[in-house]
């Protein structure tokens, strides 16, 4: 899927990988509308020999995607991840990109802060909800997820479970015996690409999937299971358990508890 993102009225190359749930950018149009160039493939040229004398592997790791050209045709352009994106923005001395740097230093340093008053984050994340419209109530019910899911994780790890492709794993189990769908499928029928899916969840999927995550911490601190796949059997019961309670209330309610309502959905009902 490709689309036009727009910078400041200037037009913006995209593409969403689905799969690995990463927006790509091309870097040809950046630095156009950041430098004004009128050779953009040849200022890149340039900068990226400056970033390898610099140490800095920007310009090896970024891919190529084939993106419409001007003329029409698809052609090969260097393309950059956000993540990538925001650090050669970093390399470009140009006034249009100084809001961008203030920005960085901004969000580090209050990184920073965080890191040595912890306090500040759940602050931050509260207002950060608040000023995107969400009612306190749901907030109060997002806020309370999280303590919920880290206290899964952190029983996952007591279990010899590693971080990253096996905690996705598991948190998949748990959501398929919920709900009927794994993240991936559930975040595709709420229309989502990097959005967090418990951000769109109604605070009746926040709070079976705070059920589904909290029984199988607690399953799993009785059960005591040894590594994953002892692990994958608990979540499933966990999951199951959360599932049991959505069909009951379905059944009394005759009305799905999944649906694609996503956060602007959310949000517009709670300006009504």
């Amino acid at each position: 899927m490709q689309k036009i993102q727009l910078f400041e009225s200037k037009k913006i190359r995209s593409h969403w990988d689905e799969e690995a749930e990463f927006w790509y950018f091309s870097i040809n149009d950046v630095i156009e509308v950041l430098t004004q160039s009128a050779n953009p493939r040849k200022y890149w040229s340039v900068l990226k020999t400056r970033l390898k004398s610099e140490g800095s592997e920007l310009a090896t790791n970024c891919s190529q995607l084939k993106m419409q050209a001007s003329d029409g045709k698809m052609r090969l352009t260097d393309v950059a991840t956000t993540e990538q994106l925001l650090r050669l923005i970093q390399s470009i001395p140009s006034p249009q990109a100084e809001p961008f740097k203030i920005w960085l230093a901004k969000v580090g340093y209050e990184r920073i802060e965080a890191l040595q008053d912890p306090e500040k984050s759940i602050d931050q994340a509260m207002q950060d909800y608040l000023s995107l419209g969400y009612s306190e109530k749901w907030i109060n019910q997002r806020l309370k997820s999280i303590e919920v899911r880290k206290e899964l994780t952190d029983e996952w790890k007591a279990r010899g479970v590693e971080e990253g492709m096996e905690f996705a794993l598991l948190t998949d189990i748990i959501s398929k015996a919920w709900s009927g769908h794994t993240t991936h499928e559930y975040k595709k029928l709420k229309n989502l690409k990097k959005e967090n899916l418990r951000d769109n969840m109604t605070n009746l999927e926040l709070v079976l999937n705070m059920l589904a995550e909290a029984t199988t911490a607690e399953i799993s601190k009785e059960k005591k299971p040894n590594g994953l796949e002892a692990s994958k059997k608990v979540a499933k019961q966990g999951g199951t358990i959360a599932g049991d309670t959505r069909k009951a209330i379905e059944k009394k309610t005759g009305k799905k508890v999944i649906t694609p309502i996503n956060a602007k959905s959310l949000l517009q009902d709670h300006k009504k």
